[in-house]
């Protein structure tokens, strides 16, 4: 089984001001749970960036279909520097939790974590319950809620009930019988 490696590294600098105000905007505004999240979205950016450099030299053809890879994703390039100019707002916009607000499905990017989490929104006809899952274009307009099932009420069968009134009104018949029969026929009571 292969090790599962750290997906996002921290800030160098734990506590600079200007970068914390600028990640609680951002972690408030796409609804992220926590600064991990975000962390996680620039580690993504950072690493297409990598190949991106590593694919200068490269012929067209790979640069080509790097590009195709990313614009299926939603992530609109036609060329190294718009690769290079990528940011983390451009990956933040394509995850589920986003687009699910985009498309007016939830109104607030927390109730949309929670449908996503609750496995109530369905991409392709499948139930996705990460609110992290990046839309290719492609599914986006397969996005949808789950209907809600309804719950039957179980109704008595009025078959049932005619073979039950029956019985009961031989337990009235029998009784108006003993009531008719003299007391000679009842049971003696100790005086």
């Amino acid at each position: 089984m292969k090790r599962k490696h750290k997906t996002y590294s921290k800030p160098k600098r734990p506590f600079d001001k200007a970068r914390i105000d600028e990640e609680a905007l951002i972690k408030t505004e796409y609804g992220l749970k926590n600064k991990k999240e975000l962390w996680k979205a620039d580690a993504k950016i950072n690493s297409i960036r990598e190949k991106a450099k590593k694919l200068i030299p490269a012929s067209e053809a790979d640069q080509k279909e790097f590009f195709i890879r990313l614009n299926k994703i939603g992530l609109k390039v036609d060329s190294i520097a718009d690769v290079l100019s990528l940011d983390k707002k451009n990956y933040l916009n394509r995850r589920l939790q986003t687009i699910v607000v985009k498309k007016k499905l939830a109104k607030t990017t927390k109730e949309a974590r929670q449908l996503i989490t609750h496995k109530k929104v369905m991409v392709n006809k499948g139930v996705v319950n990460a609110p992290s899952y990046v839309v290719p274009i492609d599914l986006e307009d397969t996005i949808q809620l789950k209907k809600k099932v309804a719950k039957k009420k179980v109704k008595e069968e009025p078959a049932v009930e005619k073979t039950e009134e029956p019985k009961v009104e031989e337990a009235k018949s029998e009784e108006q019988d003993n009531q008719d029969k003299p007391e000679e026929n009842k049971p003696e009571e100790n005086k």
